[in-house]
């Protein structure tokens, strides 16, 4: 038997709750050993992979991973972005705080399909896990009416540009995922500027005036839902890949002093 091959066979698969799943492997396999296509096909499964016993790649060798997927998404700071809480940040994501929904690449013209994390440290304990929120379920469970009234709406967002994005954006809220043809909600919260650092804001067209702020609320308050929401735990060594069309994704605030470290890719 191979070493490709034995790797495969050792692998555990373990389901996560309300959606999501662990691929176990023996430590220091590596991530390339699997198939790009079968990946895929876990990931538009799943919603969100985890996989843990892989090595973890050099920030170049990260970069040329997640190429093989598909066009790597290049910002201004490069194309790997390292995720840590600064001193004195200029936006949210880098403070200790959480991180409202949204999905990723909302200000740029081609949106991420897929984004990639490697974890290189964490705090165990301290908070800070990412939540996705699987917008393909919430539309799913809507009545008709709700599902039509969704149908007319679109929600403009922006934000300055003092981090590695910004801009202003106007999306339809329902839109269709590009590989399965499922109905996903492009939805981002907006942030309360006394609270957050150089916040997004949003207005939403379609609906009267009067009712925007109600559907703000009740928007966020229905993606929040448990049975719609996984929460990360984060341990070192950990690479997850998302779904960026079918989930939206935040980050629950730290509980204490952290020195969790992750980087990140976009493929589009």
């Amino acid at each position: 038997m191979t070493g490709s091959a034995s790797a495969h066979s050792a692998m555990r698969h373990v389901p996560l709750r309300p959606f999501g799943r662990i691929v176990e492997a023996p430590a220091g396999s590596g991530i390339s050993e699997i198939p790009v296509e079968k990946l895929v096909r876990w990931t538009e499964e799943s919603r969100v992979l985890v996989l843990r016993g892989f090595s973890l790649l050099e920030k170049q060798e990260f970069a040329d991973y997640c190429r093989r997927w598909g066009e790597v998404l290049r910002w201004e700071a490069g194309e790997v972005i390292d995720l840590i809480v600064e001193e004195n940040p200029k936006n949210y994501l880098f403070a200790s705080g959480d991180v409202p929904f949204h999905w990723d690449g909302a200000f740029v013209e081609a949106d991420p399909r897929f984004f990639f994390f490697q974890c290189l440290d964490a705090t165990p304990g301290a908070g800070g896990e990412t939540v996705f929120s699987d917008t393909t379920a919430v539309y799913r469970d809507a009545d008709p009416a709700l599902r039509e009234r969704w149908s007319k709406i679109s929600l403009t967002y922006k934000t300055d540009k003092l981090a590695h994005y910004g801009g202003e954006v106007t999306e339809r809220l329902v839109a269709q995922h590009p590989a399965t043809g499922m109905p996903v909600l492009r939805f981002a919260e907006p942030l309360d500027p006394a609270v957050y650092k150089n916040p997004v804001y949003a207005t939403v067209d379609g609906i009267d005036a009067a009712e925007a702020d109600d559907f703000l609320a009740t928007t966020a308050e229905l993606v929040h839902r448990p049975e719609y929401c996984y929460a990360h735990a984060w341990q070192a060594g950990d690479l997850v890949i998302a779904d960026n069309f079918a989930l939206i994704h935040g980050r629950n605030a730290f509980t204490g002093p952290t020195t969790r470290h992750l980087q990140r890719v976009e493929v589009i």
